[in-house]
């Protein structure tokens, strides 16, 4: 049933109640006439015409949207003047015999204007108090809708960056190779290849498998240790749990990308990346391990994201985007002396990701 139907109905069934009750009140009282009856039947009309004529009032002069401060005394006003209107209709019309009226029995009229408006009032009241409260819902509906695609417009633009960002990286690395190894560089643009074409198909969605991102990343540094050599070795310690988790795209490929430029690279003798993944409070916990040493200040977060560019506040902004700041973390610190660890934790929301996958403990690998 539309709202309008509602509202007539509520219209023409409550004021019929309320001046048939009346009625019945007076047959009770006093003799009941055709005249009272016909006389019920107009106040009906009259009640229904002049509460209508407020409600498009509201309407039009949008009354829903004031504060509470100028509402209150507009709704209050209405309520004594609808009621005044309703009085003066139930009043005779010649002017001596109202006089009369207020000369014998003064207080009549006023307790007459009272009982009207009382009945008046509920109606303002309730017709005003709905259609605030409808307004303030639409409102709160409209920035929770205006703040989704806000983030979301975000989300894709961090996302968005990522790829070319990633590209000018891994195409410094193939040209390094050209003159040297071009054996060796003609593989690196095949894996570069394999690398972008899973990118773009990652960047469609918010959130990959874990799988998905892990064979990104093993590419990425297959394709590193064409240029390092023996001075990068990494390995995988997967839970097989977690292979099927979502997780946000080209965010691990991200960190181990900014672990190998900020990290591997600047060490004497090369180093080491590990990427571990575990279930813990229904949470899944991704670390990534490597070779290398923050900027010295208490281990400072702030300052090694300007030393590393946008990828790790690009991680951090992108989890709190889509899994909000309380239910996602990510930090970075200096483990030991010579490893740093980045931590991420993401919530698990997907059901029946648990798949047939071999038991067992962990899955370990190296490249």
């Amino acid at each position: 049933m539309s709202k309008k139907r509602i509202y007539w109905i509520c219209q023409i069934g409550g004021w019929s109640a309320l001046m048939f009750y009346e009625l019945l009140y007076y047959a009770l009282e006093e003799e009941l006439t055709i005249g009272n009856f016909f006389f019920a039947i107009a106040n009906i009309l009259v009640c229904v015409l002049l509460t209508h004529f407020y409600r498009l009032i509201v309407k039009e002069q949008n009354w829903v949207s004031l504060p509470l401060y100028r509402l209150v005394p507009r709704v209050i006003f209405s309520g004594l003047l609808l009621g005044l209107i309703m009085t003066l209709m139930n009043y005779p019309i010649d002017i001596h015999a109202l006089k009369d009226v207020f000369n014998s029995q003064p207080f009549i009229f006023f307790g007459d204007w009272l009982s009207w408006s009382k009945s008046m009032f509920m109606w303002v009241l309730s017709y005003t108090i709905y259609h605030y409260v409808e307004n303030m819902r639409a409102t709160e509906i409209e920035k929770i809708l205006l703040k989704t695609s806000v983030n979301e417009t975000e989300a894709k633009v961090l996302r968005s960056q990522l790829n070319p960002h990633f590209v000018f990286n891994a195409l410094n690395s193939i040209r390094a190779l050209i003159s040297e190894n071009p054996a060796k560089a003609q593989q690196g643009v095949t894996q570069l290849s394999n690398i972008l074409r899973n990118s773009l198909l990652a960047d469609r969605r918010k959130t990959v498998e874990l799988r998905e991102e892990l064979k990104t990343v093993e590419d990425y540094l297959s394709l590193e240790k064409v240029r390092y050599e023996e001075r990068l070795t990494a390995d995988f310690h997967i839970d097989p749990k977690t292979l099927y988790l979502q997780i946000p795209p080209m965010m691990l490929q991200t960190l181990v990308e900014n672990a190998i430029k900020h990290g591997v690279q600047k060490a004497v003798n090369g180093g080491f990346i590990q990427v571990t993944s575990f279930l813990e409070n229904n949470h899944v916990h991704i670390h990534i391990r490597n070779t290398g040493t923050l900027i010295k200040k208490d281990n400072d977060l702030e300052k090694h994201k300007e030393a590393s560019g946008f990828g790790l506040e690009n991680t951090e902004r992108r989890l709190h985007l889509l899994y909000g700041e309380d239910s996602a973390g990510f930090r970075i610190f200096q483990e030991s002396e010579n490893v740093v660890r980045a931590e991420v934790i993401i919530p698990i929301q997907t059901e029946g990701v648990f798949r047939s996958i071999p038991q067992t403990k962990n899955a370990a690998k190296s490249i």
